[in-house]
């Protein structure tokens, strides 16, 4: 079964549960992908592809889960707004959609973990200072999508390479 599917299994329970807000969140969340699906079938159209639109416009997983992600990303973004602005009750309510969609990104990596793939790309990369943060960003995040929000492996891949030039 797809993430998607998945969650369109889940939509339906919720419904069946009577749980609106998980309905609500889950709802808006199958939207966002179907909005995703129209891109790539408008980009599948202009560029001339022949054949079955509809199917090639699927998302696949690693796509519906860039989604979710994307998701995720808003609903931070609001929680640090409303934490901002003195309105810890839409805080509250962005934290609890928050968790409902976490439940679809696989295990996400400790930082420990991501700060081993960080001094891996390193090694690989061997950047000349910070001004090649982007080419260790580059390695890792192939590894490390989905698994983790890209503002950490930025935030690592900055001190590591302070570290780095620190000891040099």
């Amino acid at each position: 079964m797809s993430l998607k599917e998945q969650i369109q299994v889940d939509v339906k329970e919720a419904l069946k549960a009577h749980d609106s807000n998980k309905r609500v969140v889950l709802g808006s969340l199958l939207s966002a992908m179907k909005n995703r699906e129209l891109e790539k079938r408008s980009k599948l159209s202009k560029a001339g592809t022949t054949g079955d639109l509809a199917a090639g416009s699927q998302l696949t997983d690693e796509e519906a889960l860039e989604v979710v992600g994307s998701e995720i990303k808003k609903r931070k973004e609001s929680i640090e707004t409303y934490a901002k602005g003195g309105r810890p009750e839409l805080a509250a309510s962005e934290k609890s959609e928050l968790n409902l969609l976490m439940q679809y990104l696989p295990e996400q990596l400790s930082e420990d973990e991501v700060r081993t793939y960080v001094k891996s790309a390193i090694s690989e990369v061997n950047p000349q200072g910070i001004k090649d943060m982007g080419k260790v960003i580059g390695a890792v995040m192939p590894h490390v999508k989905g698994k983790t929000d890209g503002q950490t492996v930025s935030r690592i891949v900055k001190e590591e390479l302070e570290n780095a030039s620190a000891h040099a």
